[in-house]
């Protein structure tokens, strides 16, 4: 089998889970389709297929034939334009509806004086143009989904509609019928306009919250110019970035924003890298440092190689990061497309029984009408597809905003359920670049002479460790003298003339240390760092440590996790001495260090935690990479390799590690969003679905007038939506404590949002009591409301 293709399909038409799940089933049965993920907030379909089996053509016509569209090749600008431009049409088409509906019901229940009857044919034009016009949208999704013998949510909404506008056009052009078949003498025009108008108002909501969640995205978007300065074959000239290729050299003047990836090959700057690091101060850069597209030059000048362009550039693998995690979706997700499913024709099948049932036991057809269409709307779940892609999307975009990009909904669901969390030491507890420690003159020598001498003879080093004395001597403000007869020893050190002295630099063999200085560099050692000796003409001056330094932030990091109540392990391939003293430094426990590990064993080390529960691995090297694939999370420090980034579930941008316990913070509010979200809409359904059929009525002489199902249903979107919406204001818990206790501000805030849905249940609850009152004038012992004209 060929190594499978991944593409995403945006599509168009969908509105509810039972398009997810019929575009999601055609898609999958394609031959050589491994996976098919359809997401309903962000509109696309993900395809995992063996392209020796299947075409991208193929997918397009398995989308079609599914009743939906591929509106591929649409520019993101355009896109947009797009989802606008529908939201706007959603708006209009709603608020006409609504204002003619309420028009409508106020000129057939209040006492105006008017005659009802004659009044029929102008409500009769009216209703049409707003069932046509405005409902046209559920008619052709129903019609797209009965050509393919399925229904979906909008088969509900139009069955239930035009049954109640049918018979409303029925009674006004045909009333000789109606009496020679006894039927009830009523209309129904204003309940299926409301009840459009009010399922428009839940899409419109809907349109929006996907604009705004998909504004992380389009804020990264932002950040790249549109243009690059290019100097090509000697000459030099502007280009749109999308026309740069790797090769070109690129030239940035004072205040230009970097077009792509690259190698500085000319001049120095100072670089501000804050949307990729965090670090509010500008990055020196010279030539051959890496930079970084969409940073910003902020003095100098320079050119430099551009290495990687268009979808490689970092930038552009933080979209594809942010937009993969949008519209990814979680395994509860799955459940309730599973459940959505078999729905609706669960939906049609309860309506048929509500109709027929109540034909033959109730009062009236007319009774037995208005029951089944309240079912029908009612049923409506737009709720509970919207529940998980909707916090998702939320989530994912707050995360960015925070430096944390999260790859799909599984790692939420994860990251919040973890037992365990395993550090590697180098580049994830220690920034992953050596650096000057500790400072030990011997014989009364002087510090910075000491350092000054072994910088001067290190400048021709090429080793890392040699290359940390002079940075740190360069840190200090000492310049390293020029050396001569510089030599170098594999695995021992180095040698040269600095000064007219002869300078060693190395292990105590190669500078010829015993007794005391050989004792001293021991104790270095023992602390976690490499000992350097430097000899000068003959004699040990001192003892240099050199040392990975531990990230300031990783102790309090480590003593968040463990607030949390997770078991927290460091596993490296360092020597155990090593390990040990960086596990105290930062609060690891003795027995919870793994070390001396090859990539391989650091994989089986994670199988083996996985034993005892979720396990999320944080790691940087390519060397992490089998560790950070194995474990249920896998973590990434974004400074660190590609490959582990590619291997990971999330990754820091900043490498802050508590940007871990913030991930955690937010996927554990997540998680809560989506409980409550997918509470509300099963349990909105179960509840109000047997009170829709009548099944109360017997008892308590309570129904659910059509019009108020409407509104129910499409306050159950909103507040699905909204609650999701709620994650935008999710900050950085400032402790662990934060997370497992919610502060009085958080719970109020929960408590005031069931509160809004409850009150907002009971007046609609009330409402339909008060319509259900004989007092207010009902037929049939309050079978349905009475108009004038229903006698």
């Amino acid at each position: 089998m060929s190594e499978l293709q991944i593409i995403d399909l945006p599509v168009a038409g969908m509105t509810c889970a039972s398009c997810v799940n019929r575009i999601e089933r055609y898609v999958g049965r394609v031959d050589g389709v491994s996976e098919a993920s359809v997401n309903l907030a962000a509109e696309r379909a993900r395809v995992a297929f063996d392209p020796t089996r299947t075409t991208v053509g193929a997918l397009h016509h398995a989308v079609e034939a599914a009743g939906y569209r591929v509106v591929d090749g649409v520019a993101p600008d355009d896109l947009d334009r797009r989802r606008a431009t529908e939201q706007e049409a959603l708006r209009r088409r709603w608020v006409a509806s609504l204002v003619l509906g309420l028009a409508m019901m106020a000129l057939m229940l209040l006492p105006l004086g008017l005659d009802q009857r004659a009044l029929r044919p102008i409500l009769l034009l009216t209703a049409t143009v707003v069932q046509v016009w405005a409902g046209a949208t559920f008619y052709r999704a129903a019609w797209r989904a009965a050509t393919h013998l399925s229904a979906t949510m909008d088969t509900l909404v139009a069955v239930g509609t035009s049954v109640a506008f049918g018979y409303s056009a029925f009674v006004t052009l045909w009333p000789a019928a109606v009496v020679t078949l006894g039927l009830p003498d009523e209309v129904y025009f204003e309940s299926s306009i409301i009840i459009v108008a009010l399922v428009l108002l839940g899409r419109w909501l809907e349109a929006r919250a996907k604009q705004q969640t998909g504004s992380a995205v389009r804020a990264l978007m932002g950040l790249r110019p549109t243009t690059a300065r290019v100097i090509r074959n000697g000459v030099e000239f502007d280009a749109a970035v999308d026309e740069v290729r790797v090769g070109d050299r690129v030239r940035i003047r004072p205040g230009d924003r970097i077009p792509v990836d690259g190698v500085v090959a000319e001049g120095s700057s100072a670089v501000d890298e804050s949307m990729l690091t965090g670090e509010s101060l500008p990055v020196e850069k010279a030539p051959g440092d890496e930079i970084i597209g969409a940073t910003i030059n902020r003095s100098g000048s320079f050119v430099f190689e551009a290495r990687r362009v268009g979808t490689d550039t970092a930038l552009a693998q933080i979209v594809r990061l942010v937009t993969d995690a949008q519209g990814s979706k979680s395994p509860v997700q799955r459940l309730a497309d599973r459940v959505a499913e078999i729905f609706v024709p669960l939906v049609l099948g309860l309506a048929g029984l509500t109709f027929i049932g109540w034909l033959v036991l109730g009062p009236s057809a007319s009774f037995a009408l208005t029951n089944a269409i309240a079912v029908l709307i009612i049923a409506c779940p737009c709720a509970l597809g919207l529940a998980t892609p909707t916090a998702l999307m939320v989530a994912a975009g707050k995360a960015a905003e925070h430096g944390i990009l999260i790859s799909g909904g599984e790692a939420l669901e994860v990251a919040r359920s973890l037992g365990t969390v395993i550090l590697d030491k180098t580049g994830t507890l220690t920034v992953g670049r050596p650096a000057v420690v500790s400072v030990a003159p011997i014989g009364g020598f002087d510090g910075s002479e000491l350092i000054r001498l072994a910088a001067g003879a290190e400048v021709g080093s090429e080793h890392p460790l040699g290359t940390a004395v002079v940075r740190h001597a360069r840190e200090n403000g000492i310049e390293p003298p020029p050396s001569s007869a510089f030599t170098a020893t594999a695995g021992s050190g180095v040698a040269a003339q600095v000064d007219d002295h002869s300078v060693l630099v190395g292990t105590a063999e190669h500078v010829g240390a015993h007794g005391d200085a050989t004792t001293l560099a021991d104790g270095v050692a023992l602390a976690g760092a490499t000992p350097l000796l430097v000899a000068v003409d003959g004699a040990v001056a001192g003892v240099l440590g050199v040392a990975d330094t531990i990230r300031p932030e990783a102790a309090e990091a480590v003593g968040q996790l463990r607030a949390l109540g997770l078991g927290v392990w460091m596993l490296t391939g360092d020597r155990r001495a090593t390990a040990a003293a960086v596990a105290e430094r930062v609060g690891i426990d003795a027995d919870h260090v793994i070390a001396e590990v090859r990539p391989d064993a650091k994989a089986a080390a994670v199988r083996a935690q996985r034993a005892t529960g979720l396990v999320a691995m944080v790691g940087d090297g390519i060397n992490d990479a089998p560790a950070l694939a194995e474990a249920d999370l896998g973590i990434a420090i974004g400074t660190g390799s590609d490959v582990a980034l590619a291997a990971s579930d999330v990754t820091l941008v900043g490498a802050d590690l508590r940007g871990i316990v913030t991930a955690i913070g937010l996927a554990r509010r997540t998680g809560s969003v989506v409980r409550q979200g997918l509470a509300w809409a099963f349990g909105y359904n179960i509840l109000l679905i047997p009170v829709a059929m009548g099944l109360l009525y017997p008892a308590f002489g309570i129904l659910l007038n059509p019009i108020l199902a409407a509104a129910a249903m499409a306050m159950s979107s909103v507040s699905v939506v909204t609650n999701a919406l709620r994650l935008r204001g999710f900050e950085p818990p400032a402790s662990a404590r934060a997370i497992l206790h919610p502060s009085p501000a958080a719970r109020l805030a929960d408590v005031g949002y069931l509160v809004a849905i409850g009150a907002a249940a009971l007046v609609l609850g009330g409402a339909a009591l008060v319509l259900a009152n004989p007092a207010h004038g009902t037929t049939d012992a309050g079978a349905s409301v009475q108009r004038s004209d229903r006698q």
